[in-house]
């Protein structure tokens, strides 16, 4: 992992436009009010899932840690609370994808921008790859 050039990515992402309609190209997606970027792919490697999921953690955490240095220490978000919820209620996106593809997230306000910043392991569908996304976006968490 190279953490400075996520870092850097994330950064570009906080001051980023905006799509108006749902983007999927190259790793990096998009819809109204975010952006989505995968970080790291286990490019279907079902083999080592757990081994992946574990290292993928790990930078989560790295990134954690050098996000919390600048925008201080937050607790984990349960994103399977807002699962359980997209069942009874409409839930906006990103959380809604969100909650469907990962169980924790790390969020921040990013100062002076009006966006979050959310750091997941994507693990949630055994059928597909596991990922580290970053996402920003423009929508409060619910």
């Amino acid at each position: 992992m190279n953490i400075a050039r996520h870092i850097a990515l994330i950064d570009e992402l906080c001051f980023r436009p905006f799509t108006a309609e749902r983007d999927a190209s190259g790793v990096e997606k998009g819809g109204p009010g975010y952006h989505v970027a995968v970080l790291e792919s286990s490019q279907g490697d079902c083999g080592a899932r757990a081994a992946t999921v574990e290292q993928y953690e790990k930078d989560r955490d790295a990134l954690y840690d050098r996000l919390a240095s600048r925008w201080g220490e937050t607790a984990p978000f349960n994103l399977q609370t807002t699962l359980l919820r997209t069942e009874q209620e409409e839930i906006p996106e990103p959380w809604a994808w969100l909650s469907a593809r990962a169980r924790v997230a790390h969020l921040w306000e990013a100062e002076g921008t009006g966006r979050w910043v959310v750091v997941v392991v994507a693990d949630r569908e055994q059928d597909h790859d596991v990922q580290l996304l970053a996402v920003v976006t423009q929508t409060d968490p619910p």
